[in-house]
């Protein structure tokens, strides 16, 4: 037992040395086995002093490992920010966070102004509260889900993108089951943009280029309806032909190709403009014009206007071979009845420039015998009481022409 006693100081002393090198690098993991049934009190020392040695050796490769954690995060949000795509991290900044999305915007109350959801934290959790829908996952899921990626970039007034369509024309004509091509012209959209929306599908924020224009891609879609006055909404699930235009725009136009053509019928054309993972194009302001662009037109057998109620287009049972066709359709008949209005203004100049050549005196003798639609120009000149009477059954046909093209287009 005498023997035993000096052996708790020199554990000490070895334990201190111990310390000290691994401060320097780890200590060996056979180090703490030295325990014996002999020296009880030694061991609670060496217990003591090992799990001190084992914390501080703990906390150094805890240390080291954050280090490299961080480079890693470092290297990592570079090569994301070289390739614009926003780092994803498990837990939220607080330099992100959004204090106006913990109002409700009841404070300026408006009739019929509903609550808004609130969140402190960007609702960060929001697909917990969404029961049992499934979380998108970029997929692109038919019986519902809900989609945890924010919206993300928004461009200015001056960057919303905007299209129209070249061909098919509004309200016009092509032929049944012929090849042809639809033609949009396009803006503010950096277009040829587009991931695997198999994989991605709503996967991403949207984002903007340099210029800060929507990175993105566009789509057309044809639909067949009963008439070009339907009023009733479509289904969405059907569709005659759908394209994603996946190309960039080639001087601001972009082109899809219908090889098959379309069946004899009447059709809407619209466009859909979206960012890269599909999601329809964000704009920063409520009250904006349209963004994308819809034409209605009518596929024929022999690619011309059909007349009759095939297409029912807004009173006139004309098929629709273009928006300026029915207007002149229903102008030959006030043409018809506004002749002979127009023969008298041509007529007054041409003849008071013979009559005072040959015969001054037999002039108003002659104009009512030979051309009494005539008469009502030349009397003002020659007979001011009989002007008033005349001049009015001259006035009224050129009237009911202009009422009915109103109506028209009403």
């Amino acid at each position: 037992m005498a023997q035993a006693a000096p052996a708790p100081q020199n554990n000490k002393n070895n334990n201190n040395k111990n310390n000290n090198n691994n401060k320097a690098c780890p200590a060996p993991k056979t180090s703490t086995v030295t325990v014996t049934a002999a020296a009880a009190p030694t061991n609670g020392n060496n217990n003591n002093n090992n799990n001190n040695n084992n914390n501080g050796n703990n906390v150094f490769i805890e240390e080291s490992a954050r280090e490299q954690q961080q480079r890693k995060q470092q290297q990592q949000r570079e090569q994301q920010q070289q390739q614009r795509s926003p780092e994803i991290f498990e837990s939220l900044d607080p330099k992100v966070i959004a204090k106006g999305f913990s109002n409700d915007g009841q404070d300026v109350p408006a009739p019929g102004q509903v609550r808004s959801l609130t969140s402190s934290n960007n609702f960060i959790n929001f697909c917990l509260t969404a029961g049992n829908l499934p979380i998108t996952d970029g997929k692109q899921i038919t019986t519902g889900s809900c989609n945890p990626a924010p919206i993300g970039m928004i461009p200015s007034v001056d960057n919303m993108p905007s299209a129209k369509f070249n061909f098919p024309k509004n309200f016009g004509t092509i032929k049944a089951n012929t090849p042809f091509t639809i033609e949009m012209n396009i803006k503010n959209l950096q277009t040829g943009n587009f991931v695997n929306a198999q994989a991605n599908y709503f996967a991403a924020p949207q984002q903007l280029n340099k210029g800060g224009q929507i990175i993105g891609h566009s789509h057309v879609v044809v639909e067949q309806i009963k008439s070009l006055d339907q009023t009733d909404p479509t289904d969405p699930k059907k569709f005659a032909f759908f394209k994603g235009l996946n190309g960039a725009a080639s001087g601001g136009k972009l082109t899809a190709d219908v090889t098959a053509g379309l069946p004899a019928g009447v059709y809407r054309l619209a466009s859909i403009n979206t960012a890269a993972n599909h999601q329809p194009a964000i704009v920063p302001v409520a009250q904006h014009g349209f963004l994308d662009d819809a034409v209605y037109f009518t596929v024929t057998n022999d690619g011309k206007a059909a007349g009759g109620g095939a297409a029912n287009l807004v009173g006139n049972g004309a098929a629709a071979g273009g928006a300026a066709k029915p207007p002149a359709a229903a102008k030959p008949t006030a043409t018809s009845k506004a002749a002979p209005a127009k023969t008298p203004a041509k007529a007054p100049a041409k003849a008071p420039a013979k009559t005072p050549a040959k015969a001054p005196a037999k002039a108003p003798a002659k104009a009512p015998a030979k051309a009494p639609a005539k008469a009502p120009a030349k009397a003002p000149a020659k007979a001011p009481a009989k002007a008033p009477a005349k001049a009015t059954p001259a006035k009224k046909p050129a009237a009911k022409p202009t009422g009915k093209g109103k109506r028209w287009y009403q």
